[in-house]
C-alpha cells in the first residue's frame, strides 16, 4: 500500500486515531491506571518495557483494526520495538491497515505568557529520515489562557516545526491543546482559531497538515478551519474527560474525529483476563468509534 492510500485513510477514512504515544513522563501515570505500580519496575528500560506490553496488548486486540481505528500515534522508543517480529510502524500498516504517526516533541517548557511552548527538539532532521513506514508527526504544545501573544507563539511555533516536517515528506499534526480546566478556555479557543487560519493561509499549495486540538467549548468552531484546504483533518484530544464525556462533547462537533490516548485506555488493566480486557477495550474503541462518526 502506499502513501497516497495512507493519505485517503487519513482523509476520508471513517473512524479515529488511537494516541499509544505515552512518553518518559507520560507513563508512570499510564502505567499506574493500567495496574503497574512504581514498585513493578526498578529502571526506565523495565518501565518502556512493561508500557510496550501494554501496546502490544491493544494493537494485538481483535477491535483494533482500520474499521474504527484509523491511525495511531506512536512514542519514539516504540519504532525499535516489534510485534509478532514486525517493527510496530510497519505491523500498524501491513498487518492491521491502521496508519502509523510518531511522537515527535521533547516536552515542554515552563510557563510563560499563559501558554507551554514546546522545548527544541534536537536530531528532528535525523529522527524524520529515519522513521521508516510513519505517514506523520505529531508535536503538543498547552494553552493555559486565553493570552493573544503567548498563543500566537505557540501556533507559530508548532507550524514551524510542521513545514519541516512536510520537507522531510510526512503530514504533521499541529497540537495547540487548551487545558480543559483553563477559567479563559472559551476566549483562549476564539483567538487560537484566529492564529490557526493566519498560519494556515500563509501555507504553501504542497504543505497540507492535521490539526489535534481540544473539543472547544462552543460546538463546532473549529468548522472553518476543519474546510481549510491545507488542512488534511481535525482530529480532537481527550484532554483529560472521562471516555464517556470526551465522546459526548465530540458528538456535537461534526467535522472532528477522535485522537484519544487516556479515554481509550480507560478501565484496562494488566489484571484483567484476555476477554476482559478485549471487552473493555472494544467497548472503548465502539464508544469513540461513534462520537467520531
Amino acid at each position: 500500500m502506499s502513501k497516497a492510500e495512507q493519505r485517503a485513510q487519513m482523509s476520508n477514512g471513517a473512524g479515529f486515531i488511537a494516541a499509544l504515544d505515552q512518553s518518559g513522563g507520560s507513563t508512570p501515570k499510564a502505567l499506574a491506571l493500567y495496574g503497574v505500580e512504581a514498585s513493578d519496575y526498578s529502571s526506565d528500560e523495565e518501565m518502556f518495557g512493561e508500557i510496550q506490553k501494554m501496546r502490544a496488548r491493544i494493537i494485538l486486540a481483535d477491535d483494533f483494526t482500520k474499521d474504527k481505528v484509523i491511525g495511531a500515534i506512536l512514542f519514539e522508543r516504540t519504532l525499535g520495538e516489534e510485534i509478532d517480529g514486525r517493527k510496530v510502524a510497519d505491523y500498524l500498516w501491513s498487518v492491521k491497515g491502521i496508519v502509523p504517526f510518531l511522537k515527535i516533541d521533547k516536552g515542554l517548557e515552563e510557563k510563560a505568557n499563559g501558554v507551554q511552548v514546546m522545548k527544541p527538539i534536537p536530531g528532528l532532521a535525523e529522527t524524520l529520515a529515519k522513521a521508516d513506514g510513519v505517514f506523520g508527526t505529531k508535536e503538543r504544545s498547552v494553552i493555559h489562557e486565553a493570552n493573544a501573544e503567548g498563543i500566537a507563539a505557540v501556533v507559530s511555533q508548532q507550524f514551524d516545526v510542521g513545514r519541516e516536517v512536510v520537507r522531510a515528506g510526512m503530514i504533521p499534526i499541529i497540537e495547540p491543546e487548551v487545558n480543559i480546566h483553563s477559567e479563559t478556555k472559551a476566549a483562549a479557543e476564539d483567538i487560537l482559531k484566529v492564529e490557526l487560519l493566519k498560519n494556515l493561509d500563509q501555507l504553501d499549495d504542497d504543505q497540507d497538515v492535521m490539526l489535534k486540538l481540544t473539543i472547544p467549548s462552543q460546538a463546532n468552531l473549529y468548522d472553518e478551519v476543519a474546510d481549510h484546504p491545507r488542512v488534511l483533518r481535525v482530529v480532537a484530544l481527550s484532554g483529560g474527560y472521562s471516555t464517556e464525556q470526551a465522546c459526548n462533547l465530540l458528538g456535537q462537533n461534526g467535522k472532528m474525529i477522535a485522537s484519544f490516548s487516556r479515554a481509550l485506555t480507560e478501565g484496562l488493566a494488566k489484571q484483567q483476563s484476555d476477554a476482559e480486557f478485549n471487552a473493555a477495550l472494544g467497548g472503548n474503541i465502539n464508544k469513540i468509534f461513534s462520537a467520531s462518526a
